[in-house]
């Protein structure tokens, strides 16, 4: 039997005058890892876009 996962992508918007704030993604990422989420990637396609965090978990 071949196991089965569940894919989610969590959309890390920009904050004030463009920052971001490692404390809040790590924070998120500590609420997702506690559902049983695994980050697998991140990407940040450009300057002004969000960071786009893919995670896992088995179904």
């Amino acid at each position: 039997m071949s196991e089965r996962w569940q894919y989610k992508v969590e959309e890390v918007r920009l904050g004030m005058l463009g920052s971001i704030k490692p404390a809040a993604i790590e924070e998120r990422l500590q609420a997702l890892g506690l559902q049983g989420w695994e980050l697998v990637n991140a990407v940040h396609a450009s300057p002004v876009g969000p960071t786009l965090l893919f995670l896992k978990r088995r179904a």
